[in-house]
């Protein structure tokens, strides 16, 4: 995010994720696993943050998320056929616990109750964006020795770079 901000000086960001990832220190560490969109809103760079698939949240989440602006969506409000429309440019980062451990059993912190694989496609494929760049994080293989997180992962990133090639970049 901070290398994109300087050729995009204001983004918007697509979160795929079980968790907010919105604490400012988790067991003292501000740059923890559990802050990454703590410290990235403290750049100043994004005009907006819309979460999808929250399911382990806290009421301090959904505070900082009001307090913040940030859309989230949990899985319990998800609507089928979810479409998003950002203005600037899009920057999508997917947790992949995000999916429900049935399409993604490799993670390290399993949550029941999470998207399937073509649900988190269909959401992909009707985004309305000028889609600049993408991370799938949290992909842990050794939680999964038939490889199904990383067949997930990798068809995620490949549908997005499809997007990103049949649609254009405008900017």
């Amino acid at each position: 995010v901070r290398a994109l901000a300087k050729v995009f000086p204001v983004l918007d960001i697509l979160h795929f994720d079980a968790h907010p990832d919105l604490y400012e220190d988790y067991r003292g560490d501000p740059f923890s696993h559990a802050c990454p969109f703590a410290r990235i809103l403290e750049l100043g760079c994004v005009s907006s943050l819309v979460q999808v698939g929250i399911r382990a949240c806290t009421a301090d989440h959904r505070a900082k998320a009001e307090r913040s602006g940030i859309r989230m969506i949990e899985m319990k409000d998800l609507q089928d056929g979810l479409t998003l429309s950002f203005r600037n440019p899009l920057y999508i980062s997917f947790d992949i616990d995000a999916l429900d451990p049935a399409y993604a059993p490799g993670v390290s912190h399993l949550e029941p109750g999470g998207l399937t694989t073509r649900q988190a496609l269909g959401i992909l494929h009707r985004l309305e964006a000028d889609i600049v760049g993408m991370d799938v994080v949290e992909v842990n293989p050794e939680r999964d020795p038939a490889n199904i997180t990383a067949a997930a992962a990798a068809e995620l990133l490949m549908e997005v770079a499809g997007k990103i090639v049949v649609e254009g970049r405008g900017s």
